[in-house]
């Protein structure tokens, strides 16, 4: 498939990762493209439409695919992170559940929602905004490791579901993005124009997966080894 002459719907569009998929679907020549937004009116992009949407809100989502139906590539972009110190504080389970709502039922929701409208003769596809940390151990983002592996689960078996109607899934795995999100940690971090750049790629090659960073592939390569990364750390430290 192309992003050229397709209709692109972006999640969490406002800035940051989201906002580097919706202006690279207008670079690539896609006919139409959405920004799913909180506040469309403080949203002001070239060539992008804003469309007002809580990914955590089941009317909003509803209204926000009654408005796009004419979609074609569908990006699960829209996401939270919370630190929790510990997956044993107090409020990690009050965590967890705001975490969740909108990483994991929020996918699921807007998922729902658009894929009754994806064509089927090739041109349709659902990229879903994955994590580094489903396979990394960070326990002071237990929640939020947890709603990226359930959202990984998700987006496998949709893939599978989709298959005969020959829409796409894309799963993307990517560590720290340079975003106002991450500008605090002192940390290597990814492009978001090269990480959007990679994913469209992906979906044009037909590949079902794009490991954007380094750190990424290195975890992927950890799950086959007798002591995966996930159990010991270490195992990634040492190479």
């Amino acid at each position: 498939m192309k992003i050229k002459g397709s209709v692109v719907f972006v999640t969490g569009a406002s800035r940051g990762l989201g906002l580097a998929f919706a202006r690279e679907a207008v670079v690539r020549g896609a006919a139409k493209v959405y920004a799913g937004v909180r506040n469309p009116a403080a949203f002001d992009q070239p060539g992008i439409i804003p469309v007002k949407l809580d990914v955590t809100d089941p009317a909003s989502v509803a209204a926000a695919a009654e408005l796009a139906k004419d979609v074609t590539v569908l990006v699960n972009n829209a996401g939270i992170a919370e630190v929790t110190g510990s997956p044993f504080a107090d409020v990690a389970d009050e965590h967890a559940r705001r975490i969740f709502e909108t990483n994991y039922y929020g996918v699921m929701r807007v998922t729902r929602a658009f894929e009754p409208l994806l064509p089927e003769d090739g041109q349709g596809a659902i990229v879903n905004v994955l994590s580094d940390v489903t396979w990394r151990t960070v326990p002071m983002l237990a929640p939020y490791s947890a709603s990226k592996a359930a959202a990984w689960s998700y987006t496998n078996n949709i893939r599978v579901q989709l298959k005969d109607r020959r829409i796409a899934v894309v799963g993307l795995h990517v560590g720290f993005v340079d975003t106002d999100l991450t500008k605090d940690f002192d940390v290597p971090k990814a492009n978001p124009l090269d990480v959007a750049r990679q994913v469209y790629d992906a979906l044009e090659a037909g590949e079902s997966e794009v490991l954007a960073d380094e750190g990424s592939k290195e975890l992927k390569r950890s799950l086959s080894l007798a002591v995966p990364g996930y159990i010991d750390p270490e195992v990634l430290e040492s190479k």
